[in-house]
């Protein structure tokens, strides 16, 4: 039986989906690593734009870079992404809007000129972390040609 007024099938389900992290998941933490690794320096779990309401997990201000390290679940992987037996309504409709929402931060950012990287977790992080390294010094290099 789900506790009342909860949006969880069970009281297990409930701790499980609290017990996930929003923030410094493996995939991310090991991107990181790699990229501080290469001399690049950046903020984490930061607002790309102060008056926008999301925040990426890499954000690299002064070139205007924001990066995003997707959950297969949670952003609907087209590769990995498998809908839930129980609650599936809730569930998949929570993933439909955080695609939406991706989406819409996209846009929000690209208008704003800044470039969006977005990787799903299961991407081998070496790759990930030489494309962010290649596209930052890539931009740091084009803003300062005269």
């Amino acid at each position: 039986m789900a506790p009342e007024g909860s949006w969880a099938s069970s009281a297990a389900r409930r701790r499980n989906m609290q017990a996930i992290r929003s923030r410094d998941t493996k995939p991310e933490r090991l991107i990181r690593q790699l990229v501080h690794a290469k001399g690049l320096r950046y903020r984490v779990s930061a607002r790309p734009i102060p008056d926008l309401r999301r925040t990426a997990d890499m954000v690299f201000r002064p070139v205007k870079v924001a990066v995003f390290i997707d959950g297969c679940y949670w952003h609907g992987c087209p590769e990995h992404y498998v809908a839930p037996r129980t609650n599936s309504g809730y569930w998949s409709e929570k993933v439909l809007t955080n695609m939406r929402r991706d989406r819409e931060t996209d846009q929000l950012l690209t208008n704003a000129g800044w470039l969006v990287l977005r990787f799903w977790e299961h991407e081998p992080s070496e790759m990930c972390a030489q494309r962010i390294v290649a596209t930052v010094t890539e931009r740091r290099a084009g803003s300062q040609k005269p």
